[in-house]
């Protein structure tokens, strides 16, 4: 089975707040195991986490080889004071603050670094980021601050602006990546960034009646859409599920992700192995000494 590229241990696929909760005191490493053990059954032997502020990630790298899974981790997401990120991670005010949180990421056992842009999909307004994105010339200096400190960096980031700016700034992964116009997908296949797009965030929503399924309908197909351009251009791409997401429980996240690409873009071996490209990418890119 493919890697799971994009999840959060510390979530449960059904109610955020009553998983965090259960890591309040503490990281409960009976829940951590219980996942560990889904991907061990599923067969995913690799999983790149998007961080948190409790150190349930931390604590799954140090578990995850009793269960053959390589686990990587930023230990926590880095996000601007004032912009979306807090319940993944710890906040900056300026450069020299950011800089330190990377420093503390280095300390605490970080393998890469995880930097929030902008804000989430606006289920209430088609087409809508909330908040407002960090300005460019900041995102290309936070990407350069984190590669001259020996990082890949990872990004949660939605909308043109976003997405263009973080292809500009050099950016190793851009996740989600919602929204893009059919420019943006073709300025990313012209770089060596891999979009892992977190297709079944919004898929797995349609008939669950949070949102009106009118709405889910029009983010999938655009989705689609830029899958399908992705694809066409060789874009770097990776299968990765958020899991841990609403919806999308860890037991199944990455194989609900790929059986989304599969019926967008056909089951060939071409399509897998455009697949496994980008899982090799984002491996060669997010773990040291990869393929040496």
């Amino acid at each position: 089975m493919f890697g799971e590229c994009h999840a959060h241990m510390i979530m449960d696929g059904a109610n955020y707040r009553k998983a965090v909760g259960l890591h309040a005191h503490g990281v409960r490493d009976e829940v951590v195991r219980a996942h560990l053990s889904a991907y061990q059954k599923l067969e995913v032997h690799f999983v790149r986490d998007g961080g948190d502020s409790f150190g349930v990630s931390k604590r799954a790298k140090e578990l995850a080889e009793e269960y053959g899974i390589d686990y990587r981790t930023p230990i926590f997401a880095i996000h601007k004071e004032g912009h979306y990120g807090s319940i993944v991670g710890r906040g900056f005010r300026n450069m020299k603050e950011y800089h330190q949180r990377v420093l503390e990421a280095k300390s605490e056992g970080a393998d890469f670094i995880k930097i929030m842009t902008t804000g989430l999909l606006d289920f209430a307004d088609h087409g809508r980021i909330t908040g407002t994105p960090l300005p460019a010339g900041e995102v290309k200096e936070m990407v350069h601050i984190a590669h001259e400190e020996g990082f890949a960096v990872m990004s949660h980031t939605n909308g043109v602006y976003g997405v263009q700016a973080a292809l500009e700034a050099g950016m190793d992964s851009i996740e989600h990546g919602n929204f893009m116009d059919e420019e943006t997908v073709k300025m990313l296949a012209q770089t060596s960034t891999v979009w892992v797009p977190t297709l079944v965030t919004v898929r797995n929503l349609l008939g669950c009646g949070r949102y009106e399924d009118a709405v889910i309908r029009g983010i999938m197909e655009a989705g689609e859409r830029n899958l399908a351009l992705a694809y066409a251009k060789d874009a770097k791409v990776a299968l990765g599920s958020d899991a841990g997401a609403y919806m999308v429980p860890h037991e199944r996240g990455i194989m609900d992700e790929y059986h989304a690409f599969l019926s967008i873009l056909g089951d060939t071996r071409e399509v897998h192995e455009w697949m496994i490209k980008g899982e090799e990418e984002i491996r060669r890119r997010f773990l040291p000494g990869y393929g040496s």
